[in-house]
């Protein structure tokens, strides 16, 4: 039967004999290396030891001994602690008892409904030739050169490189705005207007003065709703030069001799890719589908720390885009809220993949956390050995390995369902945010 919640509570009593015990071995241990006047090192006597140090022996009896007999209650219960207990009542009088109320929170107890044979449609996996094209396109761009331009004055589409420095009009006292080097394209989509209109004409060596007004929203929050006057030198003007799609082209980004092969490479890639995902999506309707029918509680603790990792995550996309969390009017405690229902719904999958995990023993192999922990690194930019050396220090390797085999328990979830198949799978032929000057 479910439990309502997991919150607990328990008694915990040190019997006096295991406290006189424990006493005695902590006095001897401030007894080896105590200084008391009138006495050698390791030489005073015990009970006088005991009268020097009595706080110090008592606080280290009850952070000793409460947690080891607590540990022992719980494997008597049979309960599973999820996160740190709380200990509070305390009461220890000499020759008594150490007796305090545990109250900590446990893993649910629940029972683990069939698994195998739930149904899910398929997504079609589908390529199309625009699909192709696109992705050919973004090739050619990243491919891209620059050329710089000498007979005319800059135009729409231009890059203009400039050193520019920016006053606020309505706060004199705030710090200027200055960039070295900076390429501004003209009318591009993250070009401030401003920039845009009073650049274009311009020629290498020119000086440019003018005013930006930035919108209220614009993404730096310090030059939102502000006017800044900025003297642009420009130091030259480039045009950026796209590669042709043919096979010479093919010829310099790959391994293909014709853009006919390249094309199908990238249809084969961008195939892979969709089944992947579409997979992936019908995995998550899998574990909707399951969790769906659980209304167990979940332990507090471990929805606090999806919380703080979503908050972590969605800070880091503020970052990304130049926005200081710090200085965004977000307002933090609704969003934990918001996000709250979704933390909850996080972890009761979590613990669901875990029971799957473990009636089906699935288990993850040390070359497999390994890989885990290389495709981590490369994320995080760092070589794997130091990635692993600090999530060990950190107690954190545990729970990239409990990911690990949550994965494996859903993709055996995924092997043992019933997948209906898309009807139709025809396939065609082949065929910058914190910058001023952007928005």
């Amino acid at each position: 039967m479910e439990s309502p919640t997991c919150k607990r509570e328990l008694i915990i009593e040190v019997p006096p004999d295991a406290v006189a015990k424990e006493s005695e071995k902590i006095a001897s241990q401030y007894a080896h290396v105590a200084r008391i006047p009138g006495f050698r090192p390791g030489k005073a006597p015990r009970a006088l030891v005991g009268k020097r140090y009595r706080d110090e022996i008592r606080s280290e009896l009850i952070q000793t001994l409460v947690p080891r007999f607590f540990e022992d209650r719980l494997r008597d219960e049979k309960l599973q602690l999820a996160g740190e207990p709380r200990f509070e009542d305390l009461k220890f009088e000499e020759g008594q008892p150490i007796r305090a109320k545990a109250t900590f929170e446990v893993f649910p107890d629940f029972e683990l409904k069939d698994y195998k044979g739930l149904e899910v449609d398929l997504e079609p996996a589908t390529v199309s030739d625009a699909d192709v094209d696109q992705a050919i396109t973004r090739l050619r761009e990243r491919n891209a050169t620059f050329e710089v331009v000498e007979d005319r004055p800059a135009a729409e589409g231009d890059y203009v490189m400039v050193n520019y420095r920016g006053q606020n009009v309505q706060d004199a006292e705030a710090e200027p705005i200055e960039a070295k080097e900076g390429l501004i394209q003209l009318g591009g989509e993250r070009t401030v207007p401003g920039f845009s209109e009073n650049l274009t004409g311009a020629r290498a060596g020119d000086v440019r003065e003018f005013d930006v007004q930035y919108k209220d929203d614009f993404p730096r929050k310090t030059l939102a709703g502000q006017t800044v006057r900025y003297r642009v030198e420009v130091q030259g003007v480039k045009k950026k030069v796209v590669p042709s799609a043919d096979d010479e082209f093919a010829k310099s980004v790959s391994d293909f001799p014709t853009l006919t092969e390249l094309q199908a490479k990238v249809r084969a890639d961008l195939e892979a890719q969709k089944q992947k995902s579409v997979e992936n999506a019908a995995k998550q309707a899998l574990m909707t589908k399951l969790a769906a029918s659980y209304n167990f509680p979940v332990p507090d603790a471990l929805v606090e720390d999806r919380l703080r990792r979503r908050l972590e995550r969605f800070a880091e996309t503020l970052a990304a885009q130049g926005i200081d969390p710090e200085a965004a009017q977000i307002d933090w405690r609704g969003l934990r809220d918001e996000m709250r229902a979704d933390a909850e719904k996080d972890v009761r999958e979590a613990l669901l993949l875990e029971a799957v995990a473990k009636a089906e023993d699935i288990t993850v192999t040390p070359e497999e956390l390994d890989e885990t922990v290389r495709e981590v690194a490369e994320g995080l930019r760092e070589t794997p050995a130091a990635l692993k050396t600090r999530l060990t220090r950190d107690g954190e390797l545990a729970k990239l390995e409990s990911s690990r085999r949550s994965l494996k328990a859903l993709d055996f979830i995924y092997r043992n369902a019933k997948i209906n198949q898309p009807t139709t799978t025809t396939v065609s032929g082949p065929g910058e945010g914190g910058d001023p000057a952007k928005a």
